[in-house]
């Protein structure tokens, strides 16, 4: 009998030959995940070039109700720059509520309408969505929402007035509600001009509006948190728990999802996470896989509650149900063991670990981004909606 062995790249084949058969076992040595800082320089596409024009039109559009079917709700209902452009509910109420936040209450309990599908991202960091573990940002392809369904905040800004529950209603069907804002926006003398201004047109189109939002999105971003200053060299930033917390991370198997400069993969796993009972049917998220995205682990103080669902109102929680899971402790009895994601499976959290890494994670945060409301909007409605 004899022995082969082949090193190329990070892959090891042996070769284990004998007179009656060949086996032959191939071993990946798995990588060490990549931390960088956040990026502190935005990349915009090439038709879509950041400016101060943009930015403000942007801003103003995304407090706006004039973009929602009934005019009440505006982006800012349920990205609030109070909430870190979150939102502290577990599940959005968008047009069928009033209230700010926690204290939004559904008006017409006898409607269909109800809660929003998933829990809120936040929009903080959203430029930087899809980059890659060196830093790379294809903003084109960026993957949105926590099914990854479509790319680029440019198409994601125009997603949520189409959507019956969060902007749009039931007076206006979903092939025309984008036309009827657009249509708002031309017969508003005060838009015409910032929108000529931004984009040099006489005439708006939706790609000029989610163009503009987008650009307001992207200029929302944290790149100095304390763990963005240790890994430019300020071994100050970070406590002694702080960084014992991320070596645990690490070691534990949390980096094989959260990783790269936003703590994601923007991969979509399968995890069983349990449902939110207020919703009438199972989310069964990504191709009726039960997948949703690895969300980033940044500024978590201000996105509570936790998981695409909003069950979670504790970090504590969320590293408890990785344990649990580990431990193939299943929640969720439409997901079984058989269908949890491999990377899971890699996962080896224990109760000790669990203030170490809630410790790191406070790290992540960085409170210094735009909080300013503007005083009106054009369309002289409510500023944010109904809150």
């Amino acid at each position: 009998m004899g022995f082969v062995k082949c090193l190329k790249y990070l892959t090891l084949v042996v070769c284990i030959v004998s007179c009656k058969k060949q086996q032959v076992l191939t071993l990946v040595a798995e990588k060490e995940a990549v931390y960088l800082p956040l990026p502190q320089k935005v990349i915009a596409p090439v038709d879509n070039q950041m400016t101060k024009e943009k930015i403000a039109l942007g801003k103003l559009l995304f407090f706006d109700p004039i973009l929602s079917g009934e005019r009440n709700v505006a982006c800012a209902t349920c990205h609030h720059p109070k909430n870190g452009y979150a939102e502290f509910r577990d599940l959005s109420i968008g047009v069928n509520g009033k209230g700010f936040g926690a204290q939004r209450k559904i008006i017409k309990t006898d409607s269909t309408l109800s809660f929003v599908k998933r829990n809120a991202h936040t929009i903080l960091n959203t430029a930087f969505n899809g980059i890659s573990e060196t830093g790379q940002v294809l903003a084109k392809k960026a993957p949105m929402f926590w099914d990854n369904r479509v790319e680029s905040l440019e198409v994601q800004a125009l997603e949520p007035i189409k959507s019956l529950e969060e902007m749009r209603g039931f007076k206006i069907a979903e092939s025309a509600i984008l036309d009827t804002i657009v249509l708002r926006l031309n017969n508003n003398k005060r838009y015409k001009e910032l929108f000529k201004n931004a984009f040099d047109t006489e005439e708006i189109k939706d790609t000029h509006l989610g163009k503009a939002i987008a650009t307001f999105e992207r200029s929302l971003i944290t790149p100095n948190s304390r763990f963005d200053q240790f890994l430019r060299g300020n071994d100050s930033a970070l406590s002694i728990s702080e960084k014992e917390g991320f070596e645990t991370f690490k070691r534990i198997g949390c980096a094989h999802c959260h990783n790269g400069p936003m703590f994601s993969d923007y991969k979509l796993h399968t995890l069983g996470m349990i449902e939110n009972e207020k919703l009438a049917s199972p989310d069964k998220g990504a191709n009726d896989q039960f997948k949703f995205r690895t969300p980033t682990l940044r500024n978590l103080q201000f996105t509570a509650p936790y998981m695409h669902n909003g069950k979670f109102n504790s970090l504590k929680r969320v590293l408890e149900f990785y344990e649990e899971i580990a431990g193939k402790k299943m929640k969720n009895p439409n997901v079984g063991v058989k269908d949890l994601d491999t990377l899971i499976k890699k996962v080896s959290i224990k109760t000790k670990d669990i203030n170490l890494i809630v410790s790191f994670l406070n790290s992540l945060n960085d409170n210094n981004f735009d909080k300013e409301t503007p005083k009106s909007v054009p369309s002289k409605l409510p500023v944010g909606g109904d809150i």
